[in-house]
């Protein structure tokens, strides 16, 4: 297995030009054909013809981001030569939750950024990044607003607790871990209502790991009152020095509501490496 076609979400955000310089490295070493999905929020034009003063506004701002985004397609191509990859162009239409994960699932992997609260132009949709992950159906590398990522995938920390979406994520990022230099599986002690033996354990999916030629160590994540399971895994990560976490995504929509699991909600929110998620 390995990843021969991958998209990258991008939009007219300050952090869109980190996400294609890490999705280059990513398509460059797995010979994978790139897909640069642009996609941004777009507001109800009327709403802003209704308000005094609020047209120009709106006016000003599409145009500072049609020429923004005409920067980012000329540097796309202009990459993408450079690096003697495949890549394509595409300009996602209508509701950017529905049609980036639409798109996505053509992929074998999907590269998209952490919401920045101090970036408004990396607001997509409601919840985008967690929505992504929940609909695509295919694995999520989610990109932190912060920091500078050099590599991605040569200390590789994988957050286990025997669950249906641990073991997707963890075959979902196999190309990524047989070329990783370092992995580390952590444990973590999850209750759920699952029927006794149920759930895989560390050493059970440790050895399946190994057999594709991936030495892998084996540790239990301490128990804290003082902290969530999120928090604990954040701060193992840098401990480990890892430049990726690869993980499954626990959550269920309710009432057109999306409810993540603790762990998975602190991770999303406070990320400070790349991400590997899926669902």
């Amino acid at each position: 297995m390995s990843y021969k076609s991958i998209v990258v979400h991008l939009d007219a955000s300050e952090r869109a030009h980190a996400r294609l310089e890490l999705a280059l490295r990513l398509a460059k070493r797995f010979d994978a054909h790139l897909t640069g999905l642009y996609a941004v929020f777009t507001p109800e034009t009327r709403s802003f013809y209704v308000m005094a003063g609020s047209a120009a506004y709106f006016e000003a701002h599409d145009a500072s981001r049609r020429e923004r985004r005409g920067a980012l397609e000329r540097l796309f191509h202009a990459e993408v030569a450079r690096a003697c990859i495949k890549g394509e162009w595409v300009d996602a239409q209508g509701d950017t939750n529905l049609a980036v994960p639409r798109a996505g699932r053509c992929a074998d992997l999907i590269v998209a950024g952490q919401d920045d609260p101090n970036d408004p132009e990396s607001y997509i949709g409601n919840r985008f990044p967690e929505t992504l992950v929940m609909s695509a159906g295919r694995p999520v590398l989610l990109v932190p607003y912060t920091g500078f990522f050099p590599s991605v995938g040569e200390r590789v920390m994988i957050a286990w607790d025997g669950s249906r979406e641990a073991t997707r994520a963890v075959h979902d990022a196999l190309p990524l871990i047989k070329k990783a230099k370092h992995v580390t599986l952590v444990t973590i002690d999850s209750a759920r209502d699952d029927a006794p033996g149920a759930r895989i354990p560390g050493a059970d999916i440790a050895t399946s790991i190994a057999r594709h030629g991936v030495k892998v160590e084996v540790c239990a994540m301490e128990e804290s009152s003082g902290s969530s399971a999120g928090e604990r895994l954040l701060s193992r990560a840098a401990d480990l020095s890892a430049d990726l976490i690869v993980m499954g995504c626990y959550g269920h929509s309710r009432w057109q509501e999306l409810v993540l699991g603790g762990a998975t909600r602190t991770v999303v929110a406070s990320m400070t490496v790349p991400v590997l998620m899926s669902h």
